[in-house]
């Protein structure tokens, strides 16, 4: 029963090891992402935003001049 139990410790000790890895590796890529990518896509989004603010502007002079002329 030995060479079971060895098993079973090598198995055991291999999940471990993963999972501190995985443990590590998921606390660099949530660093990752409040690092980089949020400001990022705050940076985006704000841009985006912008641009569809010129773009209700520009229509809504639009719509204004249609009512003037169709008065």
């Amino acid at each position: 029963m030995t060479n079971g139990t060895n098993t079973g410790n090598d198995f055991n000790r291999k999940i471990e090891d993963a999972t501190t890895r995985i443990e590590q590796e998921l606390k660099q890529f949530v660093v990752y992402v409040n690092d980089e990518v949020v400001p990022a896509v705050r940076q985006h989004s704000s841009r985006g935003l912008r641009s569809a603010a010129e773009k209700f502007r520009q229509f809504a002079d639009f719509l204004d001049q249609q009512n003037e002329q169709n008065k």
